[in-house]
């Protein structure tokens, strides 16, 4: 059983190992050998009742291409099946999720959306995977052009290179009061491992200041402990900020006798940063990758960020992972329903 992961298994045989996340009902399992992914298959075909679903194709809306040079995830036909339901399907593609022009104030006059419909687009977009999207305001307009973006980029897909380096590292960053009404911060991290985007959040914040690097540092961490599970080690992780305060508060012990106001978690991270499991390294704000999650950009900049997070066009991706064979030494993922 995995260390952090309860729901993580992992078995080591020979110099050959067998992966074993579960969700809810479906296991999801992979080895380096043939052998011991069939002695599991059998084990568990004797024990529970369940169906062999093959190789892993399409799993919780997420579509899957496995090959020799990586995995390409994909939600090329949920993003057609929403688009048809709400009615956007014929809507005017747009090139970015949100106008740099536009300003979400409150709309007192505006005329009142449809709440059934409205919560439902929002419920379909946070079912969404994909990152690069910015979440709109109580108002359908925003929301509509979220749509049309997708629209716009229904083949967008995450692209897993098996020729990754394994260094972790994280971004963290925030728009520092950036909301109009009440002035409070939209904070954003995501986690890469290697070129591998592994996970992110962007949510707005009751306070502003280190609270967003806080949640990095902490999601890192887990990251570790869960990797040292597959027996891969790291030394200090590089958390990347665009914030020299926020830097400055974590490494300076002088500056916390003016800072004893600020909460615990702040000495959480300089606790850290002295036991060498982070470094907080300064970024400048055009590498800072978590600010596709924080705020609106210009085409440009949103699409080089979006490239840099390993966002591609599913008809970008090498052909010989769409329609090569398996050639890897892995078995690739299978799914099974218990």
């Amino acid at each position: 059983m995995g260390s952090v992961d309860k729901t993580l298994f992992l078995l080591s045989r020979g110099g050959d190992t067998l992966i074993v996340p579960i969700y809810v009902d479906d296991i999801i399992f992979g080895g380096s050998s043939h052998t011991l992914v069939s002695s599991f298959v059998e084990q568990m075909s004797r024990e529970f009742e369940m169906s062999l679903m093959g190789e892993l194709q399409f799993f919780l809306g997420l579509q899957i291409k496995q090959g020799p040079k990586g995995t390409f995830v994909h939600q090329a036909k949920y993003t057609r099946d929403i688009l048809k339901k709400f009615e956007m399907g014929d809507s005017k593609p747009m090139t970015t999720p949100m106008s740099t022009n536009t300003a979400l104030d409150a709309d007192e006059d505006g005329k009142a959306v449809d709440q059934k419909e409205f919560r439902g687009m929002i419920g379909s977009l946070r079912t969404r995977r994909r990152p690069g999207r910015t979440f709109g305001s109580r108002s359908a307009s925003p929301v509509k052009r979220i749509f049309r973006y997708l629209k716009f980029t229904p083949e967008l897909g995450l692209w897993y290179s098996s020729g990754s380096s394994l260094s972790l590292r994280g971004f963290s960053d925030a728009d520092h009061a950036g909301c109009r009404i009440d002035r409070k911060s939209t904070s954003a991290t995501c986690q890469l491992l290697g070129t591998s985007f592994v996970s992110w959040f962007s949510r707005k914040q009751a306070s502003v200041s280190l609270s967003r690097v806080h949640s990095c540092c902490s999601q890192l961490l887990w990251m570790k402990a869960t990797l040292s599970d597959f027996g891969l080690r790291f030394g200090k992780i590089p958390l990347l900020v665009d914030s020299t305060s926020a830097i400055s508060v974590a490494k300076n012990p002088v500056l916390h006798s003016r800072t004893k106001h600020i909460d615990v978690r702040f000495h959480f991270l300089r606790d850290h940063y002295e036991k060498g499991d982070i470094d907080l390294v300064h970024v400048a704000s055009e590498n800072q990758l978590a600010d596709i999650f924080t705020k609106t950009l210009e085409f440009g900049a949103f699409v080089h960020l979006r490239g840099e997070l390993g966002v591609l066009q599913v008809e970008g991706v090498d052909n010989a992972l769409i329609k090569g064979e398996i050639e890897s030494q892995w078995t690739g993922l299978i799914a099974l329903l218990v």
